[in-house]
């Protein structure tokens, strides 16, 4: 059947569909999931309204959309967000759209990674900017003839977890994936659920959307060794693609709990890159010993600490480091000495207390300043080539 053919064949399907059952009805978005599909470039011209981006709740019609690109041999890449966009978000979405034709973005905050102690309910939820971000993103990739943002995945937990609530106890009831004991060091030795969330998630969502690549940043480093880890040892069939850290023009990596921070805390949680900084310029230097490398960026946070200390409680912003790591780039276990063959990562995190004292009209961000703040960087030491 010739391309023309089979888009009047697909458009008489969904005229049929629309006919059959109202847009109204729990039919709707299985009906508007009917496109003129080839194996050609996307048939969306660049003239074509972002309105045509659908927004799915539900598994099933977002499955009989996926099979229909799979017949029709067109690629999907895949970016899981727990919205809160950002321009981190958006870098990974452009990733995706230059090497796929077509783009799912999945928008759940999925509660079985946070403890039960850490900020699931105060996590910002920014749906309406979110979908504006993303069909004004739409709107510039038509422009520019790359892939399209062809679906939104927004599912209910109910959805996400069917049989039964999602539990972040420990150990918990439910069906879950974990990756041992990489999922325990570092940020999992912190927050013991996180890793296990974010792999069972992750699982669905790959399970859900089938996608051809799937696409992380490297911010989140130990996130993507282990998301790495979970396509290989269950045999899942996409490739994981890491997009650079992006980072504000002062250094701080972009995150959405950034809107947490204001300007007093933000100013100081630089301290994170600046000491991940001084220990690259280690390793660059020909450094490969752990203490070589990892002492001044110590110094440099423990000098910061103590600056804050100092001073009067309505001007400083008090922070705790986590761990200043340095570490395998597959196991993430710590070095005592980098292989040169192999490279390392250097990553950190340091926890932001609450702001003291808020002056009159002090800029404080989302929460007046009273959220605590974690924030975590990393750099890739490369191998010597």
């Amino acid at each position: 059947m010739t391309p023309l053919l089979r888009c009047l064949a697909a458009r008489s399907a969904r005229r049929y569909m629309l006919a059959t059952f109202p847009r109204n009805s729990s039919h709707s978005l299985t009906a508007s999931a009917v496109r003129c599909l080839s194996s050609s470039s996307p048939l969306r011209s660049a003239t074509t309204s972002a309105s045509e981006t659908q927004i799915f709740h539900d598994v099933e019609p977002l499955r009989k959309y996926r099979r229909e690109l799979l017949l029709s041999k067109r690629t999907v890449g895949l970016v899981p967000t727990m919205g809160a966009l950002h321009e981190g978000h958006l870098s990974l979405v452009r990733q995706a759209a230059a090497e796929n034709s077509h783009v799912f973005v999945s928008v759940y905050v999925n509660p079985t990674q946070f403890g039960l102690n850490e900020d699931l309910a105060s996590y910002p939820k920014t749906w309406e900017a979110d979908m504006a971000m993303l069909s004004a993103l739409d709107k510039e990739l038509a422009s520019t003839g790359a892939g399209r943002i062809s679906a939104v995945f927004a599912p209910s937990t109910k959805t996400m977890y069917p049989t039964m609530p999602p539990d972040s106890s420990i150990p918990g009831a439910g069906s879950f994936v974990e990756m041992r004991p990489l999922g325990q060091l570092l940020e999992g030795a912190s927050r013991p659920v996180f890793f296990r969330g974010v792999a069972t998630v992750c699982m669905k969502l790959f399970n859900i959307c089938a996608p051809d690549s799937v696409y992380f940043g490297q911010k989140d480093i130990q996130q993507t060794v282990v998301i790495k880890r979970l396509v290989k040892d269950f045999h899942l069939d996409t490739e994981v693609r890491i997009g650079p850290t992006q980072r504000a023009d002062d250094g701080l990596a972009l995150s959405s709990r950034n809107v947490y921070l204001g300007s007093r805390r933000r100013l100081i949680g630089l301290v994170l890159s600046q000491s991940l900084r001084k220990a690259e310029a280690q390793y660059k230097a020909g450094k490969r010993k752990r203490g070589d490398i990892l002492w001044p960026a110590n110094a440099h946070a423990d000098s910061v600490v103590l600056e804050q200390d100092a001073l009067e409680p309505g001007q400083r912003a008090r922070f705790v480091v986590d761990y200043l790591s340095l570490a395998d780039p597959e196991t993430m276990e710590e070095l005592e000495e980098v292989d040169e063959i192999r490279g390392a990562i250097l990553s950190g995190a340091v926890k932001m207390l609450p702001v003291e004292n808020p002056g009159d009209g002090e800029e404080l961000g989302v929460g007046g300043g009273q959220i605590p703040v974690r924030l975590i960087d990393n750099i890739v030491l490369n191998p010597v080539t």
